[in-house]
């Protein structure tokens, strides 16, 4: 049987692999390639792998597919029945039950109670009884579900400015329930959007793009009523259509609060309106098994007039009533739900379109590898201090020393521990046997900090200091209900789960998996301890929430690996040489040439703008509501912007490149000497420009440029003193590359003379490699320097940067595919007298192509080979900097040849 997703997963595969077409929408291919950094390793520009499947996965569903409902989604990727059938989980007995009829199936697990009860069809019913397109991103923590959100929103705007009149989202609501999840949302105001972007389209976008955090006591939302490019981030509660809760004895509610009660209701409704406002609408909800998950299901009760089971879904109501008004009220286009499973109680949520998985976290590196990391302690709840002692003595011999990499200046924070307390009696209990096993080790009580939902705000805000503050002494936490969803400790590496906790809400398994948060470049496992007791609630939440187990997690094993570059060299002198580029003209017209004609344009004037008349009325119980009283045809009055014929000629020829004299005479012959030209007849006479005058010519010219090996601006800058803002700027990136390949990252520290690495080379570290012939040049020529150590400024490895928002250095080629192409050379090394040696290294198969292409170029010819395209892209730039620069291609098989050796050493030597 294969799932919606998994279905979903080799269409969008096959829609990869063929370059994202679209027809109507060509600009999308854009934005989804602009994604890859480096097409020839795959490097990512800034998305993680996860999200760029997730990203790909949504823009297949809208444009490919046409934004199907769940029905419809499932009904196009199975078009056999049967496979249908098993996908939504329909066996062949319900199918006969049904009498073989699939509309009268779908019909029983719309209406009939009864039938869905018996065959647990909760979530298909769910999925299929809504009237608008609705999807479920199922990735596991910490693999970005808040960057994913914004770059769904970033690349909607970008689309919808770039086609004003397609089908694109030009709001979003994001919502999540409670603060705690609220707040880290608030990510989204920190996300780079210009790294998601193509420099052309962010623009636009960066002009556009309002986002607002709703606040409490804020009795409206602070936007336009019916603008676009809006982004609410609000957490459920405040747009909900439901009263708030009442607590307290029922008189004192009916006589103290029941105005407030009123008032918060009708501020909820207030900014819902306000939502309502806006067009072309989409709805994110963040951790969305908080609508969908434990409360999916709801409860079968008894119906107190007919006596017949019913199910309750109030949970799912509290939200999706404000969906479903949402959806009544404004053109709703999509509903993205995030969320850690695609499961609930082991039955698979049916409109899951992407699902990320622990293990798949784990493999990917995003995630701390948990492999022989699970201790299972045959220990009962009446043994608890020999449990604390044993998982103390335990962390501080294999854990104690370790620190997560250094930031910037700032030393690395020290690995620390959570135990899990069911109350707060247990952890005062057994405080004392924590203490006393650190005791044993020569450690004080001061690494403590015991925190719980009663705790003063100090402990509060140490216990949140935590996550970004690297010298903060406290090391083992002390938790009751604390510590959970929402919380992000990098420095947390191992999790233990003291006595019987309980089972609600999925506790158990947040607790045991907080640990698993990577930070790029650690190297070190996650632990969980766990007793018996613990470990059978944590299997069967596992299961319930991830479809996996514990045994599958203990041997999941890292297949790829993240690491954190810095550079060290950011104001590196730039490389100052000719380049020839390719400019578009407007080609010498011909003699003869017809004079510019123009047509009067018929095109319709734009809408006048619709003016809505509201009245105060009275509700029967006290309180007030606006109530609409026009009948939707009052408009305000107002004549289309004109311009005169000067300034329209002036504007025309800015765009179109023509004298404005000749434009000028054009609109006189159509509109008459003292015309007005509508502002909305440009369009249309800029289209006929183009229809008379579009002929082009290439040229190309030689240009004066400053090539910057390295551009600060295009890495992530941060304070090297996280706590002081005035300490000097770190500039950093992450890369990710296949386990395999981690021995071709190398640091200053894995050469044979480190001091020497870094004065000469390195200038970011590390160094992230695609051969060991690139490893064994750098070695052999940081060999070489003590002979010559006044002649070579600098070796650099530049290979390895190929984003132009972080260098310039790159050639272009064009390729067999008819598209330009960039290159970037391996190194470029630097002698005192400004010369330079750009090298390449090449696997010696290429070796034929490439010498032949090089020989075609001398004679005039155009290179053949794709190799050799790249090779002449550089050689040319040697031909136009003679006396500056010299283009060096070395190959190898295992280890690097001979041959072209002199040369290198002539060059570091000043020969």
């Amino acid at each position: 049987m294969s799932y919606l997703y998994q279905a979903l997963a080799s269409r969008v595969d096959a829609w990869r692999a063929s370059h994202y077409p679209c027809e109507a929408y060509p600009t999308i291919r854009e934005i989804l390639a602009f994604a890859t950094e480096d097409a020839a390793t795959g490097q990512l520009r800034y998305l993680r792998r996860a999200q760029l499947r997730a990203l790909e996965t949504y823009w297949y569903l809208r444009l490919v597919l046409g934004t199907p409902t769940t029905p419809q989604l499932y009904e196009a990727l199975f078009p056999k029945l049967p496979e249908r059938l098993g996908a939504m989980g329909v066996n062949a007995k319900l199918f006969e039950e049904a009498g073989y009829d699939y509309t009268a199936l779908i019909e029983r697990v719309r209406s009939d109670n009864a039938f869905v009860r018996q065959h647990q069809l909760e979530s298909l019913r769910e999925s299929l009884t809504l009237d608008y397109a609705s999807y479920i991103l199922a990735l596991a923590m910490g693999a970005g579900k808040t960057i994913l959100m914004g770059s769904i929103v970033a690349t909607e705007f970008a689309m919808a400015l770039e086609h004003p009149d397609g089908p694109f989202v030009q709001n979003a609501l994001i919502f999540a329930p409670g603060k705690t999840i609220l707040s880290a949302l608030r990510e989204l105001a920190d996300v780079p959007y210009e790294r998601l972007l193509p420099a052309r389209l962010h623009k636009p976008f960066a002009a556009s793009f309002k986002l607002t955090f709703t606040r409490d006591g804020d009795k409206q939302i602070p936007i336009t009523w019916g603008s676009a490019f809006n982004v609410i981030v609000t957490n459920t509660e405040k747009i909900r259509i439901q009263k708030p809760a009442q607590r307290g004895p029922a008189n004192q509610i009916s006589l103290i609060t029941h105005h407030k009660l009123e008032e918060a209701t009708e501020l909820a409704n207030l900014r819902l309106q306000a939502i309502a406002s806006l067009p072309h609408l989409a709805v994110f909800s963040d951790e969305a098994h908080h609508t969908y998950g434990q409360k999916l299901l709801g409860k079968w009760e008894k119906d107190k007039d007919s006596g017949e089971l019913v199910f309750k879904d109030d949970g799912i109501k509290k939200v999706r009533r404000t969906i479903d008004y949402l959806a009544q009220e404004t053109n709703l286009i999509v509903v993205i739900n995030a969320t850690g499973t695609p499961y609930f109680e082991r039955q698979p949520l049916r409109d899951v379109v992407v699902w990320y998985g622990l293990g798949e976290g784990i493999r990917d590196g995003v995630l701390k590898t948990l492999a022989r990391n699970i201790k299972v302690l045959e220990l009962d709840d009446t043994q608890g201090d020999a449990l604390v002692a044993a998982i103390i003595d335990d962390f501080v011999r294999d854990y104690w020393a370790v620190t997560l990499p250094p930031q910037g200046s700032q030393p690395g924070a020290p690995a620390r521990l959570a135990l899990y307390f069911p109350n707060i009696e247990a952890r005062d209990e057994l405080r004392g046997a924590v203490e006393s096993a650190l005791a044993l080790h020569g450690i004080g009580p001061h690494v403590l900090l015991a925190v719980d939902g009663g705790s003063s705000d100090a402990v509060r805000r140490q216990f949140e200091a935590l996550a970004h503050q690297p010298t903060a002494p406290q090391r083992v936490l002390l938790l009751v209900n604390m510590g959970t969803e929402g919380w992000n400790c990098p420095s947390l590496f191992a999790c233990g789960l003291v006595r019987k906790l309980k089972n609600s809400n999925n506790f158990v398994l947040q607790a045991a998996t907080r640990c698993l948060r990577q930070v790029p470049g650690n190297t070190h496992p996650a632990r969980v301890y766990l007793t018996s007791a613990n470990k059978k609630t944590l299997e069967a939440q596992l299961a319930e929430t991830y479809g996996t187990s514990l045994k599958d997690l203990n041997l999941q094993q890292v297949e790829r690996v993240e690491k954190e570059i810095v550079l060290r060299q950011p104001q590196l002198p730039p490389l100052l040489i000719k380049k020839r580029v390719l400019r578009y003209r407007r080609a010498v017209a011909p003699a003869g040439q017809q004079p510019l004609v123009f047509s009067l344009p018929q095109v319709e004037p734009p809408s006048a703008v619709l003016m809505q008349t509201l009245d105060i009325v009275h509700t029967g119980r006290g309180g007030t509501q606006l109530q609409r009283v026009d009948a939707g045809q009052d408009t305000l009055p107002s004549a289309p912007p004109e311009f005169n014929l000067y300034a329209a000629a002036a504007e025309l020829a800015a765009h179109y490149h023509l004298p404005t004299p000749e434009l000028l005479a054009a609109l006189r012959n159509t509109y008459g000497a003292d015309g007005e030209v509508p502002a909305h007849h440009l369009p249309a006479l800029g289209a006929q420009i183009e229809a008379q005058r579009a002929d082009y010519e290439a040229h190309t010219e030689e240009i004066d440029v400053a090539v910057a090996l390295v551009k600060p601006e295009g890495f992530d800058a941060r304070p090297a003193n996280p706590q002081d803002p005035q300490s000097p700027t770190v500039y950093t990136a992450r890369i990710s590359f296949a386990k395999e390949r981690e021995a071709l990252y190398k640091t200053a520290a894995d050469t044979a003379d480190a001091a020497q690495a870094l004065s000469h080379s390195f200038h970011y570290e590390g160094y992230n490699f695609d051969s060991g012939a690139e490893i064994e040049f750098l070695d052999w020529v940081l060999a070489l320097l003590p002979q010559a150590p006044h002649q070579l400024e600098g070796l650099w490895f530049t290979g390895g940067l190929t984003d132009p928002s972080k260098t310039d250095l790159s050639a272009e080629y064009l390729g067999d595919d008819g598209r330009w192409h960039r290159y970037t050379p391996d190194f470029v090394l630097r002698r005192a007298d400004g010369k330079h040696l750009v090298v390449e290294i090449k696997k010696d198969l290429f070796s034929p192509d490439i010498k032949a292409d090089m020989a075609r170029f001398e004679q005039g010819q155009a290179p053949q080979t794709a190799e050799g395209r790249k090779a002449v892209a550089l050689k040319r730039w040697e031909a136009l900097n003679p006396e500056l620069l010299h283009y060096h291609v070395m190959f190898a098989t295992q280890a690097l040849a001979d041959e072209g050796k002199a040369l290198v050493r002539d060059f570091i030597q000043g020969r």
